[in-house]
This record gives structure tokens, C-alpha cells and sequence, in this order.
């Protein structure tokens, strides 16, 4: 299948073809396809983001944190981070740092996870390094609690931009 694909196209999709067209799309979590692929069919791109976003919020906070946890540091130079990830990164300039700017992510990064537990999530399509780094300052001071609804939040937006990506309006 070309991508990106109609809203129809979608809908005519078998449970494998739709799990190897959108399994991706969750951080190493395809069961969010899954439960989202149970919601079809889709009146339109909106409802399939929905869905995502639907599965995610229905879900137990256990495979929530998973799902979290499974998302790469920002900046990364590890080579297992999965495509679309090191594809929206470097959109943002995160694949082409200076040394300075390299450890300033990560002191933030090892910040955060220290603080948190988790990784920290911001969906960087369209953000530039200085939206990213305000961003990460600024989340560092929030409790626990609203950083976690936070990460839920960037998660849903990464979700939004890898099924525009895939889905043509």
C-alpha cells in the first residue's frame, strides 16, 4: 500500500494489514492498534486518531507507563531508536547538536528520568531545539502526577502526527 492512504482504504484493511500499517504508531505498544483497529469503521482521518487516543486513555496506568517508558530520550544517539522517531527528531534538529547542546540534553534527560521515572515525551513536529529545551525546564518543576497526564498528552500528539503522516485527509 502507498502511503498515505484514504480513510476508505483503511477501512477495507484486514487486522494484519492494519497492524503492519499502523502497529508502529504506539512506541513499541501495538496494542493500541489493536483496540483502535477493534473502533473501525473510521468516517474519517480524525476518527482513527480518535481511536488511538481512545485505546490509550482506556488503558490501566500499568501499560500506560510501559507505553511511556518505551519512548526513546530525546537527542539520543542510540541506534535502536525506531524510524519514525529518529525521522521526527531530526525534523527538529535533534539529530545535528553541538557537543554543548548534546550534554545539555542530556543533563536534562537524566533530570527528568531521575525525577520522574519515565522518559521525557514531547511530539517535536514542528518544535525547534529552543521550544524543546523551554519545554523541558519548564515540565521539570510540575509534580509527578501532571507529568505523567502530560506525557499521556505529547504521546496523543505523536499519535496524531504519525496517522497524518499515514492517512491522507
Amino acid at each position: 500500500m502507498t502511503l498515505p492512504t484514504t480513510v476508505q482504504a483503511v477501512n477495507g484493511l484486514g487486522a494484519k494489514a492494519f497492524m503492519a500499517t499502523f502497529g508502529d504508531v504506539a512506541e513499541y505498544s501495538p496494542w493500541v492498534a489493536e483496540a483502535a483497529e477493534e473502533m473501525r469503521p473510521f468516517p474519517d482521518r480524525e476518527a482513527i486518531v480518535a481511536a488511538f487516543e481512545q485505546a490509550l486513555r482506556a488503558a490501566g496506568r500499568a501499560a500506560k507507563l510501559a507505553l511511556i517508558r518505551a519512548h526513546p530520550d530525546l537527542a539520543t544517539r542510540a541506534r535502536s531508536i525506531p524510524d519514525d522517531s529518529r525521522r521526527e527528531q531530526a525534523g527538529a534538529g535533534l539529530d545535528a547538536l553541538s557537543p554543548e547542546e548534546f550534554a545539555r540534553f542530556e543533563a536534562l534527560n537524566k533530570a527528568y528520568r531521575e525525577r520522574f521515572g519515565f522518559p521525557f515525551i514531547y511530539a517535536v513536529h514542528g518544535a525547534t531545539k529552543a521550544d524543546i529545551l523551554a519545554s523541558f525546564e519548564e515540565r521539570l518543576g510540575n509534580s509527578p502526577e501532571t507529568e505523567f497526564e502530560r506525557a499521556l498528552d505529547e504521546v496523543a500528539r505523536i499519535f496524531r502526527f504519525r496517522i497524518e503522516d499515514r492517512v491522507a485527509p
